[in-house]
């Protein structure tokens, strides 16, 4: 591949009310030819977003868990080299020019560091850095896991390249975005372990303390205020209440199980 053609490759997004950013993340694939956008239920501009660029194609789907849309949002490409790109993230320009100098052999997978920011500051602290991702892989050579959360591309097998360049990630903007999007998760959490691991109020207490600690003390959460705290908080709160959940969960799963 060289730098004056355009790329063997179809960039692949996930919607859901994700109007905030997607302009933004949309403008910085400009240069790619298909941009493949799997929407799953938005209500506010995000489709009106969408229809604006020429290069994306829109698709529909309900939500079956992150790890099975991304394999459908893979299938639905133009071509088969993936690049996956969450809404709320900007591919950084030097990110794009070096994926372009990249000869793409479907034996590797391709990493980028990840950027997060919070606030308008960029996060160092609290597990968000360093933080790399694999997103770029040959569909016939592999393909993400079927988990509903903490989804992630199968690598066994393949040989990391990892790029320099940095993708851009501005996943909150106010503590709303946290709480919605820790209701979401926790639901999801629960919903896929539930019959398979054991919860109660205990260890859901026990997990929350140990990740707000984690988080706040042995990440470092502690060097970057009211950021690190919040997310600290966060982080903790995510872990009581998703093992809580789990806890309802199981509870459900016996007394619905019972003759």
């Amino acid at each position: 591949m060289t730098p004056s053609g355009p790329p063997p490759i179809s960039v692949t997004i996930l919607t859901k009310d994700a109007q905030r950013m997607l302009a933004a993340c949309l403008q910085a694939l400009s240069g790619f030819p298909d941009v493949v956008v799997l929407d799953n239920g938005s209500t506010d501009g995000t489709l009106t977003i969408a229809r604006a660029f020429p290069n994306v194609r829109i698709f529909h789907e309900p939500f079956i868990g992150f790890g099975p849309l991304h394999n459908r949002a893979s299938e639905l490409a133009a071509r088969d080299w993936i690049l996956s790109i969450d809404s709320d993230e900007i591919l950084a320009p030097e990110l794009f020019a070096e994926i372009m100098d990249q000869p793409l052999n479907p034996d590797c997978v391709y990493s980028f560091p990840r950027e997060n920011y919070f606030n308008g500051k960029r996060i160092f602290c609290c597990g968000w850095h360093p933080d790399r991702n694999v997103r770029l892989f040959h569909r016939r050579r592999t393909r993400f896991t079927d988990a509903a959360v903490h989804e992630a591309v199968i690598t066994a097998g393949l040989r990391e390249i990892r790029l320099r360049s940095p993708l851009r990630h501005y996943s909150y903007t106010c503590v709303a975005e946290f709480l919605t999007k820790m209701q979401r998760y926790t639901g999801q959490f629960a919903a896929q372990h539930a019959g398979e691991k054991q919860s109660g109020p205990l260890k859901a207490v026990l997990h929350g303390g140990f990740a707000f600690l984690k988080s706040y003390l042995l990440q470092r959460g502690f060097l970057q205020g009211y950021e690190g705290l919040l997310i600290s908080a966060y982080n903790g709160h995510t872990a009581f209440y998703k093992y809580l959940k789990l806890y309802e969960a199981n509870l459900h799963a016996r007394r619905t199980d019972k003759p």
